[in-house]
């Protein structure tokens, strides 16, 4: 199994890039662009669908012709809202920076009849998950509800210092629904200040997968498989964007037995005393 933590190459360009080749998995992909005041990111989307998430900065965008104008504003993921598009498979999409800009390539396998779209803000509201430590604030993109794609599933998270997400542990790796979905899940991650760091772990009950990533800005985290909590530390602010796909346009996931009574309040384990 390659390496979960994909660190970035450069500060420019193409800088991340996860391909399910690369990533010994079959659905999800990312790229993350880092671009100047006029350069163009331009592809073509082939048999996948792909969403063009804009963590920071403005653009003007075309899909197969159709021009999107200008979209985009916010200089951080951590300062609102964000802007995203829909270019499904077989089309040809292109982005042109119109202030330093971070592009995130989010794909998967599509075909379907979907057109293209604009995601703006206000699209979905942003929600509050969690209570106490374990507050974050969630913002979709592309929910499971929306029913405007074949397999991508795409949001954006924001967990202040201090708190955990993507917690209680949980999973959805079992192609078994109504129970479970199998979704692959990559964590693009970004520090505010930068310079701070996160971790996150991903194991599985068996513990044949039991790995725990320092996380720094800019860092990608891949979940093919098992639990993948995430837990910031005062003073720093995480937000990351979450790409998700497998058979099935469905997100249903497990919870690890163990914690699950921190959703419940029921069967809490008693606290121990030592021995004197």
């Amino acid at each position: 199994m390659p390496n979960l933590r994909v660190r970035p190459k450069g500060t420019h360009g193409l800088v991340t890039e996860v391909t399910p080749e690369s990533a010994g998995w079959s659905y999800v992909g990312f790229a993350l662009h880092r671009l100047d005041v006029g350069e163009t990111v331009a592809a073509e989307t082939g048999e996948r669908e792909v969403c063009l998430a804009l963590v920071s900065g403005r653009a003007n965008l075309t899909i197969d012709g159709e021009d999107f104008g200008a979209i985009g504003g916010r200089m951080s993921p951590f300062d609102g809202p964000p802007w995203a598009a829909y270019a499904p498979a077989g089309s040809r999409y292109a982005v042109t920076a119109l202030t330093p800009l971070e592009l995130a390539v989010c794909s998967a396998p599509g075909g379907g009849d979907h057109p293209a779209r604009l995601i703006p803000p206000g699209a979905h509201p942003q929600v509050v998950r969690g209570k106490g430590s374990n507050t974050r604030y969630v913002t979709n993109i592309m929910p499971e509800d929306d029913g405007a794609a074949d397999a991508l599933l795409v949001v954006e998270v924001i967990t202040p210092g201090g708190n955990t997400s993507s917690y209680p542990p949980h999973k959805h790796d079992q192609d078994n629904l109504p129970h479970e979905s199998y979704l692959e899940e990559t964590y693009y991650h970004r520090l505010n200040p930068p310079q701070g760091y996160a971790f996150q772990r991903i194991y599985t009950d068996d513990r044949s997968l039991d790995e725990t990533a320092v996380v720094e800005d800019g860092d990608v985290v891949m979940a093919p498989k098992g639990y993948h909590p995430v837990a910031t530390l005062h003073g720093y602010d995480n937000y990351y964007l979450n790409v998700m796909a497998g058979p099935k346009r469905v997100w249903k996931f497990h919870n690890e037995p163990a914690h699950a009574w921190l959703f419940t309040g029921v069967g809490a384990p008693k606290a121990t005393t030592s021995a004197s």
